[in-house]
């Protein structure tokens, strides 16, 4: 009885083996490739629509209109934080934001109220002759300008200038999200798992038939 119980189970993994080996592996490579490439493109597309929400937000930004920078930076949220890989790394700064609301800073700060009379006035007299719009070296010629003279008020202990790091907006992208970049994300890692069980379920089978079973 022990003999035939023997011969009965070892019929049933070398069935088992041919059951396992009706799928070759090459096969599930090729498809994990397939599915890898099409996980890549999506994962890609995800991080194209940040970035053009982004720009979206810059284009704004530039524009001036505040109801526009806050409706884009609203997508720019609603996106991130709903897509895989739209990670925003040290996120996006309203750079014209900050330099118009420096400007004004300026203008109030160094105006009339200056004992040295409106020295505002004066930088822009030596400024604005040297660029033909407004830049980051056009502020930063006037912020050298203003610094040849005292301000109404002690600039250390004045709160209301603008700081840089209020106008850099940041989101969180999710680890996963359930896009179709993130299901064929799931698609490939279910395929991946199978090739790796289908190996190690075929080597434990064999090596037990060989060990358990090799006088059968």
């Amino acid at each position: 009885m022990g003999f035939l119980r023997d011969v009965a189970d070892k019929s049933r993994i070398q069935n088992s083996i041919k059951g396992l080996q009706k799928v070759r592996t090459w096969q599930l490579v090729v498809l994990l490739l397939i599915v890898g490439f099409v996980a890549a493109t999506f994962l890609r597309l995800n991080n194209i629509g940040m970035v053009q929400r982004r720009e979206a937000v810059i284009n704004a930004d530039s524009q001036g209109d505040e109801q526009a920078i806050i409706n884009r930076l609203y997508d720019l949220q609603r996106y991130v934080t709903s897509h895989m890989n739209t990670d925003l790394g040290r996120g996006v700064y309203l750079e014209q934001s900050y330099n118009r609301d420096l400007q004004d800073w300026q203008s109030n700060s160094y105006g009339d109220a200056n004992p040295n009379g409106n020295i505002y006035e004066k930088a822009q007299q030596v400024c604005a002759p040297q660029f033909k719009y407004y830049s980051y070296a056009y502020l930063q010629c006037t912020t050298n300008e203003l610094a040849k003279y005292p301000a109404a008020a002690n600039p250390a202990s004045d709160t209301s200038k603008p700081r840089q790091e209020a106008y850099i907006h940041n989101f969180s992208s999710p680890i996963w999200s359930p896009d179709f970049a993130g299901w064929s994300v799931v698609a490939c890692a279910v395929i991946l798992l199978l090739i790796v069980v289908r190996l190690i379920s075929i080597g434990v089978l064999q090596l037990l038939l060989r060990r358990r079973y090799k006088r059968i």
